[in-house]
């Protein structure tokens, strides 16, 4: 590795407009702030989850101002899987996000799950250039060819993310997977993203067991896309 495996920005967060998430923007910035981020990123739940935002709301993130506490607000949306190459936003809408996670949850109308289907999906999507970061891959209830959508993430440039909350209270039964995507990372050095997923503001940029894992694998950290405020900047095309 180049240097300690580390990251400034916080690309998975959740504020109460998610429904079952409990703090405001501001408390979060707050709390990022606090623990020494420069970047925090607002990806609130698409609107195939239930209590999710109504399309709407992403139609209105222009009003975040771009900085709150210090810290830099990244505005986007962590999007549902409904099909082979489909989130659950349209693509003018997706247009306007900064960053875009697209992810497979239960009960928002992707099925049926099979390693094959779930594979399929996510290689189509990682095609468009609108989907930054494939979220909580190493999820064990929506399998995946973890080798083909490693070789996939390196040569699109899409990031896959290792999901702190995965070892935690979220998508238990991860853990093996992540720690066999983080080697796969390593071995075909393909963009790696680092997210809290905090459902509460005291969690933002609690990064440990992520970080541990991407640092047992080999992973570089030049690999790691939020290692800075400026990379993460950077791969996502905006302006600081």
């Amino acid at each position: 590795m180049t240097a300690t495996i580390n990251a400034e920005v916080d690309l998975h967060v959740h504020s109460l407009a998610s429904g079952h998430a409990y703090s405001t923007i501001g408390e979060i910035a707050t709390a990022a702030a606090a623990r020494g981020l420069r970047g925090v990123a607002m990806t609130d739940h698409g609107p195939a989850m239930p209590a999710a935002p109504h399309p709407y709301h992403f139609e209105c993130l222009y009003m975040i101002p771009d900085y709150l506490s210090g810290v830099r607000i990244i505005k986007g949306v962590e999007a549902n899987i409904v099909g082979p190459d489909r989130v659950d936003l349209c693509d003018r809408l997706l247009d306007k996000m900064d960053v875009v996670l697209a992810g497979f949850h239960h009960d928002c109308g992707f099925g049926p799950s099979d390693c094959k289907a779930n594979t399929r999906a996510v290689l189509a999507l990682m095609e468009n250039p609108r989907i930054h970061i494939i979220c909580h891959p190493g999820n064990p209830g929506f399998p995946l060819d973890y080798e083909t959508v490693a070789r996939q993430a390196a040569a699109t440039g899409t990031a896959l993310e290792i999901n702190n909350s995965s070892f935690i209270t979220s998508r238990l039964g991860s853990a093996d997977n992540c720690r066999l995507i983080a080697r796969l990372c390593a071995r075909f050095g393909c963009p790696v993203a680092i997210g809290s997923d905090s459902h509460v503001a005291q969690n933002v940029g609690n990064f440990t067991q992520a970080i541990a894992i991407l640092a047992e694998a080999g992973v570089d950290s030049e690999q790691i896309v939020n290692r800075t405020l400026e990379s993460t900047l950077a791969f996502l095309g905006l302006k600081n």
